[in-house]
């Protein structure tokens, strides 16, 4: 349990929501990173520098946690992944109708 709390933590820290691609995650970092870098920060400096050092904590833990996800490639968890057009397709790429 104190894995997930860590893990939603860093979440709701990078500003991401469910479900998210690798590139949206590394996106709110580096936007985030750019709000509150102590060169560029316009509050507190002593904030600005926590809030960089929460942000480089967050963003590593969800990088590791991603890193280390088991992807399973079954026929079942790639279909929840498909999209209007790859259901079409699923379905009716192979039909001499409307197929090619």
């Amino acid at each position: 349990m104190y894995k997930f709390k860590q893990i939603d933590q860093s979440r709701r820290l990078l500003g991401i929501q469910e479900p998210v691609t690798i590139d949206e995650i590394k996106k709110n970092y580096r936007m985030l990173l750019h709000k509150w870098h102590p060169d560029k920060c316009k509050e507190d400096i002593d904030k600005c520098i926590e809030m960089t050092k929460n942000l480089i904590k967050a963003y590593h833990t969800i990088i590791d946690y991603c890193e280390n996800y088991k992807f399973s490639f079954s026929e079942e968890e790639v279909k929840k992944n498909f999209n209007n057009v790859d259901i079409w397709f699923d379905q009716f790429g192979n039909d001499p109708h409307w197929g090619k």
